[in-house]
């Protein structure tokens, strides 16, 4: 008991292990996975407080107060709504026991600590978040883009002063933008990452 509380109280507990693909179906996420929708977890860190499961399509987050805890709180980040920035890896000093991995999701920022003999695992999770990173910001300026070129289509239309005919034409128009848009939303709003994950993480 005495050496669960010492463990909280210096952090230690909160040292995370990244589990094997042979043991995925151990975890406690893998009861959260999303098979109908083919999910497929990609990378576990597990402490004893906390578990973070990295799936095609989103983080699951078991979040647990403290190593002595068994209540758990579990939250649900999918790339497409909560996309990645600010991805980090620090390495460990010479008397530093982890390593730790930071990321942003969304307005969420997450900083896990892994034992530091497993950094080279740690750096194929840390290039696949990257990467996803990467491709986010490249996404959003390209979506930015398209509605931009719309509003300029928009705007370049003749106008028409017959009450009928602009009716007409306004419902052309929305009709038009909106399955457009629609379009725009479905190419440059990815929510499925497993071929970043395939090719950066070595199972």
């Amino acid at each position: 008991m005495f050496g669960k509380i010492a463990a909280d109280a210096l952090g230690i507990s909160d040292i995370g292990k990244i589990i094997s693909p042979a043991d995925y179906d151990k975890v406690d996420a893998d009861d959260y996975i999303m098979h109908e929708e083919n999910e497929k977890i990609f990378f576990v860190i597990k402490s004893k407080a906390d578990e973070y499961c990295f799936t095609n399509l989103a983080l699951i987050h078991l979040d647990g107060s403290s190593a002595m805890s068994k209540k758990r709180m579990l939250r649900r980040k999918t790339y497409a709504s909560h996309p990645l920035s600010e991805v980090f890896l620090e390495t460990a000093g010479t008397v530093d026991l982890d390593i730790e991995i930071k990321f942003h999701m969304g307005d969420s920022k997450y900083s896990i600590d892994v034992t530091k003999k497993q950094l080279e695992q740690l750096k194929d999770l840390y290039k696949a978040l990257l990467r996803i990173a990467s491709i986010q910001k490249e996404n959003r300026q390209m979506h930015s883009y398209a509605l931009k070129s719309l509003d300029l289509a928009a705007q370049s239309l003749p106008r028409n002063h017959s009450t009928e005919a602009s009716s007409e034409q306004f419902k052309h128009l929305n009709e038009y933008s909106f399955a457009w848009m629609q379009e725009q939303h479905k190419t440059f709003v990815r929510k499925d990452f497993g071929d970043v994950f395939e090719k950066f993480i070595n199972n």
